[in-house]
């Protein structure tokens, strides 16, 4: 089967976005969660061009790095005018927010408001090489 979707996205792990600035941690011995919220953030449906809402939510523990909040949320309006599945939108933040920070641990949750009487929540993880333990 088909899908009206093909191809619509095939290029979003390429999208360029914006620089999402850092600052040097004065406590990186210890272990502490930041948590980071946007209840404002939007997006555009691919499929519609009708603008998606959602709540994001990301909590990381930082290692040699901070997030910069301003320049995060340059980042976050970025994606208003950008045609993503939830769940692309949803890991590329994650990316991109790995990319910038470094992070020990890093955890993204995006609630999207309901869209064809579907209530949509991706999540996503990561675990720094460094933090993952090997079982023998």
């Amino acid at each position: 089967m088909k899908s009206n979707y093909e191809g619509l996205q095939k290029n979003i792990k390429k999208l360029k976005t914006p620089e999402i600035e850092i600052w040097k941690n004065q406590y990186p011995d210890k272990d502490y969660t930041v948590t980071l919220e946007n209840p404002e953030f939007t997006c555009v449906c691919p499929k519609t061009g009708l603008p998606d809402f959602a709540n994001i939510t990301i909590q990381y523990k930082p290692a040699k790095l901070c997030i910069e909040l301003k320049s995060f949320k340059m980042y976050l309006l970025f994606y208003r005018g950008i045609g993503i599945f939830h769940e692309h939108v949803t890991n590329k933040i994650l990316e991109d927010f790995v990319k910038a920070c470094k992070p020990r641990w890093a955890y993204i949750k995006g609630e999207f408001n309901t869209r064809g009487g579907i209530y949509t929540t991706v999540s996503a993880e990561y675990k720094s090489p460094s933090s993952r333990t090997v079982s023998k």
